[in-house]
């Protein structure tokens, strides 16, 4: 596997990974948590939406180079 494969590979992992986070953090969590994994609930759903954005991207300009 590539240096690129690899890449893109770890980007779909870490946005599964946000995803999971986010879902836990709004429906799993206990309510008496706090506003702690409320605010991490939030930068979770941040990060799912970036990561496919920034994978988009980089395959985009990888695409073109020989690595």
């Amino acid at each position: 596997m590539s240096l690129r494969g690899f890449h893109l590979v770890f980007i779909t992992f870490a946005t599964l990974l946000c995803a999971g986070v986010a879902v836990w953090s709004f429906g799993f969590a206990p309510r008496d948590s706090g506003w702690m994994v409320t605010a991490l609930g939030v930068m979770m759903v941040l990060a799912t939406i970036a990561l496919p954005v920034y994978g988009i991207r980089f395959y985009r300009k990888a695409k073109d180079l020989i690595l």
